[in-house]
């Protein structure tokens, strides 16, 4: 019997269906997360969500965020997510640049610093995503606007 699996960020739902088992970067390391998993609740560090069904893989970016399991069901509330076909690799690059450039040139606060960092880390996911996970060849669906972006 599958677990619901939900994956939702700040403006979307990302993925909703039922899979076999749902792999998330939890705070202590990779989880496996099967039906009737045990309770819990985890925050998430930034990386890569599995989630197989039908004996297909669909892989996601997450940025960070929670995630709740019950044992018929697996929320992700996700700083930032996108499946890996949607990746835009030209404007990850684009922002990976752009991020590295600022953190060279020492941003006059704290908080841009910050901003400057957590923007480098996202396009790197990104960027790491579509070298590892995206399919090689076939149609690659253009994402509307990044939520990494400025």
């Amino acid at each position: 019997m599958p677990i619901r699996c939900e994956i939702v960020s700040q403006d979307r739902m990302v993925w909703a269906g039922e899979a076999d088992m749902v792999v998330v970067p939890g705070a202590s390391g990779e989880m496996g997360i099967l039906p009737d998993h045990a309770p819990l609740l985890s925050t998430l560090k930034p990386g890569f969500i599995k989630v197989a069904h039908d004996g297909e893989e669909e892989v996601f970016t997450v940025t960070g965020g929670v995630v709740e399991v019950r044992p018929d069901k697996v929320t992700i509330l996700a700083n930032a997510s996108e499946h890996v076909t949607e990746i835009d690799i030209q404007r990850a690059e684009e922002a990976r640049k752009r991020a590295e450039e600022l953190l060279k040139t020492t941003p006059p606060t704290a908080a841009e610093h910050l901003k400057a960092q957590a923007a480098l880390q996202r396009a790197r996911i990104r960027l790491e995503a579509a070298r590892r996970f995206r399919p090689k060849q076939g149609p690659q669906i253009q994402s509307g606007p990044a939520e990494d972006e400025d």
